[in-house]
């Protein structure tokens, strides 16, 4: 969306609007703009949720994980949990044999991980990004 319609949308003049786009931005709210690409078309049809359960929960062995993870370029999303799970990842492959070997050559033989379970998506009926903004 231009910076024009945003601001017709919003019931500003395009000026104001920028000002305040570029204001967010700044603070950090707006963190970036991304394309909604397809995976499958891309190469990627499959998609894996695996649930990671650590030995250690101290905090140098949380980071640790997430900075071994962060360096696989497959896994999306890493997002610590609260409960029986401490990480849940969202990993992107091009066949099962490449999931295979990215769970077995990356992810279980990781320090301090004690098991991964996983879950192969079927199909999805809602994925968003962001999260909801309400204009009155």
């Amino acid at each position: 969306m231009t910076n024009v319609e945003l601001a017709e949308r919003v019931g500003l003049t395009a000026p104001p609007c920028l000002r305040r786009v570029r204001a967010l931005e700044e603070a950090g709210v707006i963190r970036g703009y991304h394309a909604d690409l397809d995976p499958a078309s891309l190469g990627f049809p499959i998609t894996v949720f695996a649930m990671v359960s650590l030995r250690s929960q101290a905090e140098h062995d949380l980071a640790a994980f997430e900075a071994h993870v962060a360096d696989i370029p497959e896994i999306r999303e890493c997002h610590m949990l609260n409960g029986e799970i401490d990480f849940i990842l969202k990993i992107v492959a091009s066949d099962l044999k490449s999931f295979q070997e990215i769970l077995t050559t990356h992810l279980t033989p990781a320090p301090n991980v004690a098991s991964v379970k996983t879950s192969l998506t079927i199909r999805t009926a809602k994925s968003t990004s962001g999260i909801p903004v309400i204009i009155d």
